[in-house]
């Protein structure tokens, strides 16, 4: 079994309950000071790899800048969730219409999208290759941290759950900066066939 370890990023700029953070949201002043607080890190670790959006690229950069470990890749498959753009920036009190009837419907029909959002099977399948490319990764650099978001980690630790670990994971969000060692539902999904990027 790879050895790798998973990190929600700091806190960032607007987050509040419920809120689903632009793209562009960058760490806080306290956000900086969760990822110092959050060493030192395991011991074994070698390398980090890291979503590309701001706030966790930004916690890899700072805890690569602190340990002396590298960023050996960036991966869009580490990625949060692609909420739809009609809800970025807000929070539930005002979720528009097309929103609320989504998640009305989305566990039933777990492909449906809402407009440019990802759908449930979509996050459950990038989070597949994403395990895959965990496991890759690890066996060419060694032990891993893997920085990311709370509902990609939850349903990358709940993949045998199917498109449903949403829902699971929407429901038990990770503190930030927590690390957890990765599971036994991370290291039991199948391999990836496709490319690893």
């Amino acid at each position: 079994m790879a050895d790798i370890w998973l990190m929600r990023h700091g806190a960032y700029e607007g987050h509040r309950p419920g809120y689903h953070a632009p793209h562009e949201a960058a760490l806080t002043v306290e956000g900086r000071d969760q990822v110092r607080r959050s060493l030192p890190l395991p011991e074994g670790i070698a390398a980090i790899v890291t979503s590309p959006i701001p706030r966790a690229r930004q916690t890899a950069t700072l805890v690569s800048h602190l340990t002396g470990l590298p960023i050996v890749a960036a991966s869009g498959l580490l990625a949060e969730w692609r909420a739809p753009s009609i809800v970025l920036g807000r929070t539930a009190e005002t979720y528009p219409a097309a929103y609320r009837a989504w998640r009305a419907r989305r566990l039933a029909n777990p492909s449906l999208r809402c407009e440019d959002g990802e759908s449930l099977s979509d996050l459950h399948t990038r989070a597949r290759h994403c395990a895959a490319f965990l496991h890759h990764t690890a066996g060419r650099h060694g032990p891993l941290l893997a920085v990311s978001h709370t509902l990609l980690l939850g349903v990358l630790t709940r993949i045998p759950e199917g498109p449903g670990a949403f829902t699971t994971a929407a429901r038990s969000p990770w503190r930030f900066t927590e690390r957890r060692h990765s599971s036994d539902a991370l290291s039991a999904s199948p391999p990836h066939r496709g490319p690893v990027r």
